[in-house]
């Protein structure tokens, strides 16, 4: 456990060394040193006892925070053993795991070590070198391996499945992760065993403890499962490289990582699915791990794509500035996928080429914003979304470009709310607002004759329209966003205000110069029932 050291404080560790943190009765001990222990001080005695026994003790406040930060690094450091990697729980005075290990679950994970045995061994050697002796157990149930790991006479034990009554009859009931109250109430009733339990009516304990006591003694057994909660998302697929010798250099990185990427892809192409997001970990000398996440637009199986984007990742990242004495084993994992089935060859040869022309261009869009993506940031590359409006400003907005909301060409069907490609009614560029224009007509309704905008004055050769949009009146009224805090409506209205703006009908004229230059402007409301001086504005630019 870590402390908050006072300042000025330094800790002398030849003394008794407690560390301490508030229970019901006060400061109880919840870690201390060798010196410590040998004073007669134990785990939940009250820091008013332990004063007694040892007059030169040294009390420290434990940073439970700090503690679940490193107990989190150290289950993240265990996964190049298995994927699924469960911490145990923060508080050991409100949690019956306790806060000083963590679960493995290395079915089908054993092999690749050469054995139970033989994982057990490298997994103590590497938390001994650490300066973390520990105890390890391997059982069939989470409980068993718990109760063997704290009660087991030796520092390391394997029990073979089938002989976990055997094993648990002989511990005290505190092997059962059973709740303080609990185990103050067995005792009482003279229940100093787990296998004095066994063999007891069920009722009875179920009316007394709950669902607690047997809950634990059935999870101990293996007759009900008990759920394990990783420290990390378990990935859909996932491949793992032991090196012979340390890596630090980005390209050796990435070279290993397109070694693993190819195994991969072998099972994304039997599935027919594709790689959306994958989790790139590093598993340092000195126990650290670094993870890299790198999400897709596209489902992909390309090797080359992934290095590119790993490559950049590492570019962005301060990982490798901080590499130490290196990387011992790097993994990587597909933690999301797609269905990505095997593309159809067309029989028409021309219709097979527009296809394959037009899926190599999204493939190639996706991989852009992916490269953009890892070198600025997730959430800064966007995309226009359309949207069901009439009225032009609303009919689009910007949207994270992610593989949820990424529109490809091919994607736009003819019944999206997009213009055709053939449309050319619509402006290429539609200003962010629509700004006032001077615009003269022969008529108060007519066409436009000439257009003074942004102080330059144009002479219109030919206008085309209008094409009216009338406000959407399923919205609530509000004022027009190119029309607020001006305008001239009609004498006599009963609506007064800003009312007197809402749900002008618009005029839209397609215009062009004599020199070229192409607008998108239109008229604010209906000469004579919504306005007594319509207004024009310019909202959009053609090429």
């Amino acid at each position: 456990m870590q402390t908050i050291s006072p300042v000025g404080k330094p800790i002398d560790p030849e003394r008794p060394l407690v560390l301490a943190i508030a229970a019901t009765g006060g400061l109880r001990i919840a870690a201390m040193n060798e010196a410590a222990e040998n004073a007669g001080i134990a785990i939940g005695d009250p820091v008013a006892d332990a004063r007694a026994k040892a007059d030169s003790l040294q009390v420290r406040t434990a940073d439970s925070g700090a503690d679940d930060a490193a107990l989190r690094r150290l289950t993240l450091w265990a996964t190049r053993y298995t994927p699924t990697a469960s911490s145990w729980c923060r508080d050991p005075w409100n949690e019956e795991n306790g806060a000083d290990g963590f679960f493995l679950d290395i079915e089908g994970a054993a092999h690749l070590f050469g054995g139970e045995e033989s994982l057990l061994a490298d997994l103590a050697g590497r938390l001994n070198r650490f300066g973390l002796p520990a105890r390890l157990a391997i059982a069939a149930t989470p409980g068993m391996a718990w109760a063997l790991s704290h009660f087991h006479a030796a520092s390391q034990s394997i029990l073979p499945s089938g002989k976990e009554a055997a094993a648990l009859a002989a511990m005290p009931i505190e092997a059962l992760r059973l709740s303080s109250e609990s185990r103050a109430m067995l005792r009482r009733l003279g229940f100093k065993s787990a296998g004095t339990l066994m063999d007891k009516p069920r009722a009875p304990l179920a009316a007394r403890f709950a669902d607690e006591l047997l809950r634990r003694l059935d999870q101990a057994l293996g007759r009900i499962d008990e759920p394990l909660i990783p420290v990390t998302a378990p990935p859909v697929y996932h491949s793992l490289n032991y090196l012979l010798e340390p890596i630090i250099s980005q390209q050796a990185i990435v070279a290993r990582a397109c070694r693993l990427m190819q195994n991969l892809v072998h099972v994304l192409v039997r599935d027919q699915v594709g790689a959306r997001a994958l989790r790139l970990s590093l598993f340092g000398l000195d126990g650290a791990v670094e993870t890299i996440d790198i999400g897709l637009t596209a489902p992909t199986r390309s090797v080359a794509h992934v290095a590119r984007l790993i490559d950049l990742k590492l570019d962005a990242l301060a990982a490798m500035q901080d590499a130490g004495f290196g990387f011992e084993a790097i993994g990587l994992a597909v933690t999301h996928v797609v269905p990505m089935p095997a593309r159809q060859i067309e029989s028409n040869i021309d219709r097979h080429l527009q296809l394959r022309a037009t899926t190599e261009n999204d493939d190639d869009i996706a991989a852009l914003i992916d490269a953009l993506r890892q070198r600025l940031g997730p959430n800064r590359v966007r995309q226009f979304e359309a949207i069901p409006s009439h009225i032009p400003e609303r009919a689009e907005k910007l949207t994270d470009v992610n593989g949820e909301t990424f529109q490809s060409d091919t994607s736009r069907s003819e019944d999206s709310y997009w213009p055709l490609a053939n449309d050319k009614t619509r402006p290429l560029l539609l200003l962010p607002q629509a700004e006032p224009a001077e615009v003269t007509a022969l008529v108060p309704e007519g066409p436009p004759r000439r257009l003074r905008w942004r102080g330059v004055t144009y002479d219109i050769a030919g206008a085309q329209g209008p094409e009216r949009i009338a406000e959407e009146w399923w919205r609530s009224h509000s004022q027009s966003a190119h029309s607020r805090n001006s305008g001239n409506p009609v004498q006599g209205s009963h609506l007064h205000g800003n009312e007197r703006q809402s749900g002008l009908t618009r005029d839209y004229y397609f215009v062009e110069d004599g020199e070229g230059h192409r607008f998108w402007l239109y008229r604010e409301g209906l000469y004579g029932r919504e306005t007594a001086a319509a207004r024009w504005f310019v909202h959009g630019l053609f090429a």
